[in-house]
């Protein structure tokens, strides 16, 4: 269908559309008019995606003069596939309609792991060895040798892209991670350096949080991205958790023990330099001396990490003479290193502030402030400079300059927090140093400043008041929308008479007591653990006995994999029971550190910021049973703490105009019966249009109608 809102003509390519999803338009466009951010709370299943792609490409086309470019973020790959493969629907839509003016190129980026089409680099079993297999066969100095010694290995796909030169282009359409690895294997091209090549020319380009949060990532992949973008962060309920990842770091024993062996490999290759290349290191210090930027302009397949500070703090200034001598860097970060095993052999739990900290550093190993800051990028220079290319093998000296850089650069908004063990295991030896982020609000803020507007959507954003004040924004639209529906389909209640625990003492007792036998007489049980492989597994069972009538329970936990992103759609689910209330582990030092800081400089107390988030969690978890309108499910939060107004009132307004009063305090029986008359209720054959008079599609006429209105 095609209609106007305002000045816009929106491209959608179904029939229909919800009341909901058109009113999130307007209040969208109204944010791209204002060239503003803007929080939007939509329920799940009523078709976000498509009503955002709709409306910012529609946007774009109507005004060719000013086009825009669309930052579309996603929590996961499998939710990237999913946004392209809704794009390509609606591109073609658009196509039909326009001609080729309506053309765009639209494209997926995400990890070499994702992308790489070279069998031997693929053959490594993590992201990061990945990594390193393809700089042993692309960094500059690799094909240098190769260019004299034939048999020295280099990677085919980034030979062939490299000699297509400004001819290695995709044409326009919409790819996804699958389409760019066949055009790459059809053409012998590299998928991974083609995609990152066209990023900065796609109009719609689709990728994970980190590429634009985190800064070790964002500076090398989204540094020319224009500021005429549009960035959308969708699914954006814990945006605050992944921007104080990004820049938290942690130190074990382990780590130490690690950069103690890269030091000594560093080392080796210094002497080995010395003895057969002196010159190399002889230049890298006349550079350094000098004041010359330490990246300049690298080839594409030499450009490691980028510094983990964010772009405003990082130094524009010449290196401390005290680290422009390789051996001399070496001696400053064994210091660092000897200085951090004295602080994790303690026995208390200690906390301090990087002011202190950085000030006890000066103090006892002879490190300033200065040469801290300087730590990541020195690191990353000589590692260039002795042509190391398998960096999987220095993660841990990676982390430690991390670390030092991080905590040299900020003063304020962080922790260092030193635990000898971990508390709800005191027996076991482990100690852990922590720097870690407490504002959500810094990782953030160069996306707000710099691009023109920035969307936070998600369908569990209640309260929706505290999101502005976490990452100390000023949104021109806020607003939460409702479910129109034909049926009430959602059915959720809060059982009070009823036991809960934690999960594994559940299933432990309910194992012990016969209620797990029985149980499994009429239904299979599933259980979520922490290795994904089993968990993948387990789900996969579970669908087939769903889809082959035996039925299942699958046991999950909040905050985990399966309660954030999997859908339970259909006959998936009908039912979700969240046992308890999933607060934080409050006795945390790193929560608890936090908390105190969002107190002092927001004026967040902890038991809103607790209760927030505890809910936040709890609506993502029981929505996982509901995903389109046609669907139906119930909602059983057992725990009779979801019947006091300050809890039960975080929970989305979606849910909420479901909870009715007679249902906050029900007892298993009532429960049974309630069910019972729900899903007889729902068994009924289901009338999209709605026959009770509730309009809940609307066609072009509907919207046209709507239009004369709101302007008569």
């Amino acid at each position: 269908m095609k209609f106007q809102i305002e000045d816009v003509t929106v491209y959608f390519p179904y029939d229909y559309i919800y009341p909901e999803q058109y009113s999130y338009m307007i209040e969208l466009k109204r944010a791209l008019d204002a060239k503003g951010h803007c929080l939007l709370e939509m329920p799940t299943g009523t078709g976000k995606t498509i009503a955002l792609l709709s409306l910012i490409t529609s946007y774009s086309l109507s005004k060719p003069q000013t086009p825009i470019k669309l930052i579309y973020c996603t929590r996961t790959v499998h939710e990237m596939e999913k946004t392209l493969a809704e794009l390509k629907l609606l591109h073609n839509y658009q196509i039909k309609h326009l001609g080729p003016q309506a053309r765009i190129l639209a494209i997926g980026l995400s990890s070499r792991k994702n992308l790489c089409v070279n069998p031997t680099v693929l053959a490594a079993e993590n992201r990061d060895s990945v990594d390193a297999g393809c700089r042993k066969l692309t960094a500059s100095w690799v094909r240098a040798m190769a260019a004299e010694n034939p048999n020295v290995p280099t990677c085919q796909f980034f030979e062939n892209y490299e000699r297509a030169a400004s001819a290695a282009v995709v044409p326009p359409g919409v790819y996804t991670l699958q389409d760019l690895r066949v055009f790459g294997k059809e053409k012998g091209w590299c998928p991974y350096f083609l995609a990152r090549h066209m990023v900065q020319f796609a109009n719609v380009v689709v990728y994970s949080y980190q590429y634009l949060l985190d800064p070790k990532v964002a500076g090398i992949i989204s540094k020319e991205m224009q500021k005429e973008s549009v960035v959308v962060f969708d699914e954006a309920h814990n945006i605050d958790n992944v921007c104080i990842e990004a820049l938290s770091v942690s130190v074990r024993r382990q780590t130490l023990e690690g950069a103690t062996r890269n030091l000594n490999r560093i080392s080796q290759e210094i002497d080995r330099f010395k003895a057969t290349d002196a010159s190399r290191l002889r230049a890298e210090y006349n550079r350094l001396v000098e004041g010359l930027a330490l990246r300049g302009n690298l080839p594409i397949t030499d450009n490691w990490l980028s510094n983990p500070a964010l772009p405003d703090d990082i130094l524009k200034e010449a290196v401390p003479g005290n680290i422009r001598r390789a051996e001399h860097f070496l001696h400053v970060l064994r210091r660092l290193v000897q200085y951090l095993r004295g602080r994790l052999d303690t026995e208390n739990v200690e906390k301090e502030n990087p002011v202190s900290f950085v000030a006890s550093i000066n103090s006892h190993a002879g490190i300033d402030q200065k040469t801290l800051k300087f730590c990541y990028d020195r690191l990353h220079s000589l590692m260039l400079t002795l042509e190391i290319t398998d960096t999987d093998e220095f993660l841990h000296i990676q982390t430690i300059c991390d670390f030092a850089t991080l905590v040299g650069t900020y003063g304020r908004g962080f922790s260092i927090i030193i635990e000898p063990f971990d508390e709800r295991m005191p027996h076991i030896p482990d100690p852990i140093l922590q720097l870690s982020c407490h504002d959500a609000s810094l990782a953030i803020k160069p996306v707000f400043d710099r691009f023109q507007s920035v969307v936070i959507t998600s369908g569990t954003l209640s309260p929706i008041d505290l999101y502005p004040r976490l990452l100390n924004f000023h949104p021109v639209v806020s607003r939460s929308f409702t479910m129109s529906l034909t049926r009430d389909c959602i059915c959720p209640m809060v059982l009070t008479r009823g036991s809960y625990s934690y999960m594994d003492g559940i299933i432990n007792t309910w194992n012990d007591s016969g209620i797990l036998k029985e149980i499994m007489q009429h239904k299979l049980v599933f259980i979520e653990t922490q290795d994904v492989v089993e968990t993948t597994l387990a789900l996969d069972n579970y669908r087939r006995a769903c889809d082959c009538g035996r039925g299942a329970v699958f046991f999950s936990v909040a905050r985990g994999k399966v309660a954030e992103g999997i859908d339970f759609d259909r006959h998936y689910g009908r039912l979700v029971i969240m046992f308890g209330v999933p607060f934080q582990y409050t006795l945390s030092k790193i929560l608890l550190a936090r908390l105190e800081y969002l107190r002092d400089t927001f004026q967040i107390k902890e038991g809103d910021f607790l209760t927030f988030d505890a809910l936040r969690q709890a609506a993502q978890c029981v929505g996982r049973v509901i995903r389109s309108k046609a669907d139906y499910g119930m909602m059983i939060f057992a725990d009779k703490r979801y019947s006091r107004h300050d809890k039960r009132s975080k929970l989305p307004s979606w849910i909420l105009s479901h909870l009715r009063d007679v249902n906050l305090n029900l007892s298993t029986d009532m429960a049974l019966h309630i069910a019972k008359e729900f899903l007889r209720k729902m068994a009924q054959p289901y009338e999209k249009i709605g026959g009770s008079g509730r309009k809940t599609l609307l066609s072009e006429e509907d919207l046209e109608k709507d239009g004369r209105w709101r302007h008569g």
